[in-house]
Order: C-alpha cells, then structure tokens, then sequence
C-alpha cells in the first residue's frame, strides 16, 4: 500500500469491501471520542468497548454531528435512520484501530523514536522535542497518549510532511507491549527506568 488516506484504503487494511460512494472520502482523523471530534465528515469513529463506557452507544449523536464512518463489533444493530452511513463489522473495533495504526507506520520511511518505562515517559518525549525540534520536523505522541488506544491514535499522525517521529508507549498488563511494539515498530527505543507501576498485574515483576 502506497498510501492510506481514504475510506477504500482503511476498508482494504481491514480486508472489508468499501462501497462505492465512500471509497475516495478523504480520511484526517481516526477518533474514538465523540467529544473531540473536529472534522466530522473527514473522521472515522472506532466505537470500543471499554469499562465504563461503549463506543456505540454515542453513534447516534456522532451521526447528528456529521460523521459517517464507523467501525463497530459485529454484533452492533444499525439503526435504520443511519442507512447512508458507512459501518465496518469487526470482531474488535481496538484491534481494527491499531491494525490501522500499524499500517500507517509502515508507509514512514524515517527514524521512529519509541519511548517505555514505568514512569517519565512524557518527560523525556518533551526533552527530545525541545533538543530536536530545530533539527527535524517531529511528529510526537500528545500528551501522555501511550495505551492501547493513545499509541495506534499517536502513530496515525505520522506522514511525509514529517522527518522523525517520537511515540511513547505504556502498559499495565502482560502481553500490551508485544502488541504496541507492532504498531510503533521504533528504530530507537528509550527505556526510562523500571518500577513498581502496575506491579500487581505481573506476576513476576
């Protein structure tokens, strides 16, 4: 894949068929929040599950405000008044994010910085932008964006207008960092120290 700008280029990644009149709608935000939507026509919402909320649940108010591209799980029932809408069925709509995430990685040809460590992550990303940012044009991770959420959210905002990408990534439970290591694949990684954060969910540590 050349590129991954639009409604047909996202569908492929997921191996789903993309009808016709959305195939050339022009992708610029992957979100998953409908209070932080910006450019709704231009917007995809991955409705995840999570623990105190569901993704689908704020459809409907996403649908009101514009937005008509969702990736939702398989088992969600679309409403009948939202028939224009495009919705993609996945088994997990956090997976179809960070697969997305991971492809659009894979189209950076510059060097990517990655950045672990049970604490002072945010830190030392803002150190390095401070240091580099009159050497390279930088694409960073916002704020403390570093889940199984905030990196694929992170790594989608890499593209060529940019020379050097700088990604933190955390964890809290076993298994997290095989799966973000896919989508930031760094050339560079920074290990910032180890602690006691989240010591309760390894049995080892």
């Amino acid at each position: 894949m050349e590129s991954l700008e639009t409604l047909r280029d996202i569908a492929a990644v997921l191996e789903v068929p993309c009808p016709l009149a959305f195939q050339d709608v022009y992708i610029k935000e992957l979100t998953i929040d409908s209070r932080k939507v910006v450019l709704p026509s231009q917007s995809v919402f991955f409705a995840i599950k999570g623990d105190r909320h569901d993704g689908h649940n704020f459809i409907n108010e996403l649908f009101d405000k514009g937005v008509r591209a969702f990736v939702v799980s398989k088992d969600y029932t679309i409403p009948d008044q939202l028939d224009d809408a495009l919705f993609i069925p996945t088994e997990s709509p956090l997976e179809a994010l960070q697969k997305v995430a991971a492809a659009k990685r894979a189209l950076v040809n510059y060097p990517v910085i990655g950045i672990t460590g049970s604490n002072g992550k945010t830190i030392v990303k803002e150190w390095l932008y401070q240091l580099l940012n009159n050497s390279y044009r930088i694409i960073r991770s916002p704020k403390s964006y570093n889940s199984q959420v905030g990196v694929p959210l992170s790594v989608w905002k890499v593209g060529s207008e940019h020379s050097l990408a700088i990604i933190e990534a955390g964890i809290s439970e076993p298994g997290e960092m095989v799966k973000l290591e896919r989508i930031v694949r760094p050339t560079i990684g920074i290990f910032t120290n180890l602690g006691q954060a989240h010591d309760e969910n390894f049995s080892d540590a």
